[in-house]
């Protein structure tokens, strides 16, 4: 079948892509990024004449989402919203409407129902709105300063945001018009679909040979790209056989006759929910008819095309592959992201520069997905368009990834472990939709144009964290251990342990405690020259994120900029050239004030900031030396805050009148520790910073006295 003879008319006209941000010449990058911003905007609109009427614009496709008029409008929102951010513009169209339609895009659950009533503007409103922003962001590309190449600081970036963005929502509201109701919705010629169809092919295996997958966009790359795509990540994957067609509806068709939706055994538990909750029987798309099975397109009704993928959310494709995998006794699931990108590869397919594309995909041909054998990519068939591909992977961030600062909550709420990722882009993916390094992760109970192909592999599925801790206290230890350097105050933890190993000097480095050791920074700094590092700490919490950077070599936590406002920030182990000494380390919850027999002959006892904290820190001091080796040392650091919520006023060490005199906390440790230690140097002070929020930090000294353990 000749898939660009398909179609009697050229559809391609406005489907432009997506521009390279680099350049010299200004005045002819103003005008390919003003083409590409009006003809996504003129897209958008006309997807929207596709409604019959103004009831399609406010009667709710779906419960669980926005009714289209909110989409009809959130995307100029959008562009204002953000070159406000920007600089870009100073002053709003219009505020009423800017705020009602800035947010609320996506539900967060399969049965969160939004009951709220909103009253929504007149279409005719919402259409003269759209007017006056297209009208103002021409205005912007036309005389707004420009230097080339734009990067992610340059203020264009909120220009191609806002087209990029769009083209998202060209596809996501394309599936809401595709699930309202047949009376609200009219064919526009624009708008028709594939008719092609035919017998279905039967599907089967094909090897994959193994290799190195690298992924993850350079911050200087000149195509634009959302923020999850920016980083690195390589990995290799092994062999593994893929399904030579994305499934099509009729290997589908089996999965039901079989009883798919009844065997509960087939389903997650989540699939399960999800599955009961939606009463679902068949893919959603589909129309059950006295004639047989019909497929809802985006505007009409069609009778059932058997070789077109069969369109449905992850849980069912899931369920597909349990059911397939008891069928045939192999280890059937769906590819990861990374089987995706080998897949990818191997077929050697290439970016989109052609016109029309080798693939149904950025509208090039119709308004529909088509036969799952009309477009080959080396021996498989739509490694990328026609519909979505769900997999295994819920989406994580690469190393080094880093939120944009002006849309900062368009990938992270995503890292929850409930986003899983699809690949390949659908018939309607555009711009950066389209693109190898796209990387778009729905919930997976969420219907796109999206379908899937199988894989058999005995690899695991690796599901990295992509978690990012909120808790305040774990982010301002996390923070104050690992993140930046305020006021030119150097960190605590290394300063700490660079004074305590220079102390040792030539006495034996074996074994090394780091009490309270909180997330672990001073304990990976010991590791530099130690032979074995114990961490102990009361809280559990905060040792599990020591743990984390140990297995993982990153940790992920957001910090307070004011109020509810955050900012995000990851870590890596080996930034801080700490990963080649992590193995040494050994992570323990535990009471400084009642430690197991088992924690001793250690050389050095490090205590940072820790007696102050105790509830009994005498009866710490008093045992301390058992712990320690002959000669060995004791390192105590502390601002001395006593304070009655951490230790009862008659156990502190010192800050009181005693006999009517001073006692200082030093009095109090001599009085203690002279039994058993002799103090080898004057006490000296380190400061720390502990950042609270963006305006609010704590300058602290805390003094150490450095304790030898006498012979």
């Amino acid at each position: 079948m000749n898939a660009k003879s398909a179609l009697s008319t050229d559809t391609t006209a406005l489907i432009q892509r997506t521009p390279v941000l680099a350049g010299e010449d200004v005045a002819a990058k103003r005008r390919e990024i003003a083409n590409w911003f009006n003809a996504t905007f003129e897209r958008y609109e006309s997807l929207f004449e596709t409604l019959e009427n103004e009831t399609g614009f406010y009667r709710k496709s779906i419960p669980l989402r926005h009714p289209l008029i909110f989409y009809y409008g959130h995307t100029a929102t959008f562009f204002i919203n953000k070159m406000l951010l920007t600089g870009l513009i100073k002053t709003r169209v219009d505020a009423k409407i800017e705020s009602m339609f800035a947010v609320g895009v996506d539900e967060m659950s399969w049965d969160d129902l939004d009951e709220r009533h909103y009253d929504w503007p007149s279409v005719s409103r919402v259409r003269d709105y759209r007017q006056a922003v297209k009208k103002l962001v021409n205005k912007v590309i036309a005389s707004a300063p420009l230097k080339l190449p734009i990067d992610w600081q340059n203020p264009w970036w909120a220009i191609l945001m806002g087209i990029e963005h769009e083209q998202i929502h060209l596809e996501t509201s394309s599936v809401l018009i595709r699930q309202q109701q047949l009376d609200y919705v009219r064919k526009q010629a624009q708008w028709r679909p594939f008719t092609q169809t035919g017998q279905a092919p039967e599907n089967q295996l094909l090897p994959v040979t193994g290799g190195t997958v690298k992924l993850g966009k350079a911050f200087d790359d000149p195509v634009y790209g959302w923020d999850n795509e920016y980083g690195d990540h390589q990995v290799e994957v092994a062999d593994f056989q893929a399904s030579q067609f994305l499934v099509s509806n009729q290997e589908f068709l089996e999965f039901i006759e079989a009883g798919g939706y009844e065997h509960v055994e087939y389903w997650t538990e989540e699939g399960n929910q999800w599955r009961r909750f939606a009463k679902a029987t068949h893919p959603t798309f589909w129309v059950a008819d006295t004639s047989g099975w019909q497929l809802r397109l985006m505007t009409e009704v069609v009778p059932m095309r058997w070789d077109w993928p069969a369109e449905v959310n992850y849980h069912e494709a899931k369920a597909f592959c349990h059911w397939q995998a008891e069928k045939t006794g192999k280890t059937v699931r769906l590819p990861t992201e990374d089987e995706w990108y080998r897949l990818y590869d191997f077929a050697k397919v290439a970016e989109l520069d052609g016109h029309p594309a080798e693939a149904n995909i950025h509208l090039d041909y119709a308004a529909s997905s088509c036969p799952v054998n009309l477009f080959q990519h080396g021996d498989f068939y739509d490694v990328i368009g026609n519909v979505w591909q769900w997999t295994e992977t819920p989406i994580y961030p690469f190393d080094g990834f880093k939120v944009h600062p002006i849309y900062d909550d368009f990938t992270t709420p995503t890292y929850d472990g409930q986003h899983n990722l699809i690949k390949g882009g659908s018939w309607i993916s555009c711009g950066n939709e389209s693109r190898g390094s796209a990387r778009y992760a729905f919930r997976r109970h969420f219907f796109q144009h999206a379908g899937f192909r199988y894989v058999v592999s005995d690899a695991p599925v690796n599901v990295v964290d992509s978690h990012y801790e909120t808790d305040k206290m774990l982010s301002e230890y996390a923070e104050f251990h690992y993140g930046e350097t305020y006021f030119e105050v150097p960190n605590f933890q290394k300063t700490l342990m660079e004074y305590a190993i220079k102390a040792m000097a030539d006495k034996p480095k074996h074994k090394a405690l780091d009490l309270g050791c909180a997330v672990g920074r001073g304990s990976f700094e010991l590791a530099r020259e130690f032979d074995a590092v114990t961490g102990i700490d009361f809280s559990a919490r905060l040792i599990n994120l020591g743990v984390q950077l140990q297995q993982r070599g990153v940790i992920r936590y957001t910090i307070i900029d004011e109020g509810e406002l955050v900012q995000y920030r990851e870590q890596h182990l080996a930034s801080f050239g700490l990963s080649e000494f992590a193995d040494k380390v050994s992570f323990m919850q535990g009471d400084a004030c009642n430690l197991k027999k088992t924690y001793q002959g250690y050389d050095l006892i490090v205590a940072a900031n820790l007696i102050d904290r105790l509830y009994d820190p005498a009866l710490f001091l008093q045992s301390i030396h058992e712990r320690l080796n002959q000669g060995g040392l004791l390192v105590l650091a502390s601002p001395y805050t006593w304070l009655e919520a951490h230790t009862e006023k008659t156990k502190w060490l010192g800050g009181f009148k005693k006999d009517g005199e001073s006692f200082t906390t030093l009095d109090g440790l001599h009085y203690i520790l002279d039994e058993h230690f002799a103090r080898i140097a004057e006490p000296q002070s380190i400061p720390f910073v502990i950042r609270e929020t963006s305006h609010k930090f704590q300058h602290t000294l805390s003094e150490v006295t450095i304790w030898e353990r006498k012979r």
